[in-house]
Parts: structure tokens; C-alpha cells; sequence
């Protein structure tokens, strides 16, 4: 009894913890901003917003204690990142980005290579290197092959610096299933909660249990979707499971939130808070 009473004073419960992504050697806070809600078409409830809101808004993330900033070619978002950290140290920080390879989704039709589009985010967020960069949206089973181009130019940028590691973000099981046994995949975005909302099956076991295989094989795993895409917004009761069950599970890293208020972040980070005491 003794042990657990120590345990128990020794548990982190604070939800901008610092938290390791697998063996990617990334560092950052359990909590995680992810700018691209409602997004598409370089556009996200975000930029809707407006320029100045979204630049508040993250610059309030950081000073609760978020770490991670997650955009994509996709979201539009990369000035506003920019302009929010402006002046920060670089190293206390991860940015995410994401590649779109595939048709629509983005205004040209052109889908230049990786190490093309890479230098551009470089500009856009005024910075050396990007810590985490992603292949936007696999679905199909056949992802390696059918990206195999672009893996290896990313695989050229980690050699060189430019990117610190690099993966996929997922949104169909089969494609999930593969990042198993990927030596390619460092990092993993996958849908997950307590009911299978938003997510690649309807049954959130079977998702968490390859997530679990997954995070085993020394892969980090950012989870998005925890709150079902928006759907459980006014259900605190259903935030609090899926929270509950994903930092139960032990193999979610990072957990991914598209807030659009201040209060959202504080509301957020006071149920982390509860689920890390709970667990």
C-alpha cells in the first residue's frame, strides 16, 4: 500500500506533461494544438476566424503550456503558426506539417514533390527545420507503394536535417494496420476515442488495438478525433471517457485538439488534468 500512496504523489497530472513520441527522440507536451478544424482548401474554421483571433488564440495555447502546433498544407494555417511564435525559441517548440498528395483538397492541381513543398512550409513558417512531417490522409492499404517517392525524399530531408522525423496521418484501418510493421513510419495521426466516432471503425477497440501494436513497435502516436470531430462538444460526459480510455490505453503520446476558444483550452486541460488523476 505504501507503494501506491508514493505513485500516487509521484504522478505527473499536469496535462501540458512533457511527453517523448516513441523513439523519434521528439519531445513535447501532452497536449497538442491542432489548427486545421472544419479543414480544406487552405482554409479551417481558424482562418475563418480571422488573422488576429487565430494568432490570440495560439499564442494563449502557449502560454497555457502547449508545445505542439499541428498544421498542413491543407489548413492554411502556416502564417498564423509563423507569426504566434515569433520570438520564441525555436527548440521549445514542435511544429507539425502534413503533404497533400492527393487530387482536390488544394487549389493547383500540381502535386510537386515532397522536398518541393517542404521548402515552401520552411518559408511560410520562417523556420530551419519542421520537427514532424506527415503524408496527409492514407486510406489505402497499398499506402508504401503508392508513396514510396516521396517516403524516400523525406527519408533524404531527416538524413539532412531539414525535417526531424517523419510518418503519415491515417484515416482508414487498413492504412493504419500498415504502420505497424513500417520501419519508415516514426510518427503516426490516428482517429481515436471511446466510441468510435470519426474514426476508421466503428468498433474503438479494433482501432486501439492496432494503435497498441503500433506504439509497441517504438512508433509515436499523436491521437486526434478525441472529441469526435466536434461531435462531443456539448457532452462532457463522452469527452471524459474518451479521454479516460485514451491515456489509459498508454499508447497515445500526443493528444491533438482544434480549439477555437480560449476557454475551450482551459475547459480541456482541467479534464486532462481529472483523467491523469483518475487513471
Amino acid at each position: 500500500a505504501g507503494h501506491s500512496i508514493t505513485n500516487a504523489a509521484t504522478k505527473n497530472t499536469n496535462p501540458f506533461k512533457p511527453v517523448t513520441l516513441g523513439q523519434s527522440g521528439i519531445k513535447t507536451s501532452l497536449i497538442g494544438f491542432g489548427t486545421g478544424y472544419n479543414g480544406g482548401n487552405r482554409a479551417c474554421n481558424m482562418t475563418r476566424a480571422g488573422k488576429e483571433k487565430g494568432i490570440a488564440l495560439l499564442k494563449y495555447g502557449w502560454d497555457r503550456g502547449i508545445r505542439m502546433f499541428d498544421g498542413a498544407d491543407l489548413y492554411g494555417t502556416n502564417p498564423f503558426i509563423e507569426e504566434a511564435l515569433r520570438g520564441k525559441p525555436r527548440e521549445d517548440y514542435v511544429l507539425v506539417s502534413k503533404i497533400w498528395v492527393r487530387p482536390g483538397g488544394i487549389p493547383e492541381p500540381e502535386r510537386p514533390d515532397a522536398d518541393v513543398v517542404v521548402e515552401r512550409f520552411r518559408k511560410e513558417l520562417n523556420t530551419d527545420y519542421i520537427d514532424i512531417m506527415q503524408i496527409h490522409c492514407m486510406v489505402d492499404a497499398k499506402w508504401t507503394d503508392q508513396q514510396k517517392k516521396q517516403m524516400d525524399i523525406l527519408q533524404e530531408l531527416k538524413v539532412k536535417g531539414i525535417i526531424r522525423s517523419h510518418g503519415v496521418s491515417i484515416h482508414s484501418s487498413v492504412a493504419l494496420e500498415k504502420c505497424v510493421n513500417t520501419s519508415w513510419v516514426d510518427i503516426v495521426h490516428t482517429r481515436v476515442n471511446a466510441f468510435g466516432d470519426s474514426m476508421d471503425e466503428k468498433d474503438p477497440g479494433k482501432v486501439m488495438g492496432i494503435v497498441k501494436r503500433i506504439h509497441q513497435n517504438g512508433k509515436g502516436v499523436i491521437g486526434m478525433k478525441l472529441i469526435g470531430n466536434g461531435n462531443f462538444t456539448q457532452s462532457p460526459d463522452k469527452i471524459e471517457k474518451s479521454l479516460h480510455y485514451v491515456l489509459k490505453s498508454g499508447a497515445v503520446d500526443v493528444l491533438i485538439v482544434g480549439f477555437e476558444e480560449p476557454w475551450q483550452i482551459d475547459d480541456y486541460a482541467g479534464r486532462v488534468e481529472k483523467a491523469l488523476k483518475t487513471i
